[in-house]
């Protein structure tokens, strides 16, 4: 039997656009509402280059990555042609105007991902044996 856990209701996800759901480890989990009250649930993680899915524009059953506009399908996490990659999806019920998500799902899936890092030294690098962070030029 599945155990649920109970993330908000439909309403709080903006029609077209995406929720949040914060995760202890890995990445969190973005939440899509279509224009007919679907809810599907992604790893906020494009599988092209990381990208936030949560960002991108919902269009029929679908999310463009915000970062190079590769189309993700909402039901299975797979890119569209001629793009190639998939992330996980998670299992939605809705029931009575709440979305709850799988909790096995949430707990295990995806969990050795880390959300992707924007800005200065969100970048680390190695020569030999050192590691450092790659920063960004600082403009007076």
């Amino acid at each position: 039997m599945t155990d649920w856990k109970q993330i908000c209701n439909v309403a709080d996800i903006p029609l077209l656009g995406s929720r949040r759901v914060h995760r202890d480890a890995g990445c969190d989990v973005a939440l899509f509402r279509t224009t007919d009250d679907q809810v599907f649930a992604l790893l906020d993680r494009c599988p092209h280059k990381g990208g936030p899915l949560s960002q991108g524009i919902v269009f029929g059953t679908s999310v463009a990555c915000p970062l190079h506009n590769w189309t993700i399908g909402l039901a299975d996490g797979c890119a569209k042609a001629p793009d190639e990659g998939c992330t996980v999806a998670f299992r939605v019920r809705q029931e009575a105007g709440q979305v709850s998500l799988d909790a096995h799902e949430l707990a295990t899936l995806a969990i050795d991902l880390q959300p992707p890092r924007a800005g200065p030294g969100a970048s680390t690098g190695a020569v030999g044996g050192n590691t450092f962070d790659v920063q960004a030029p600082h403009s007076a």
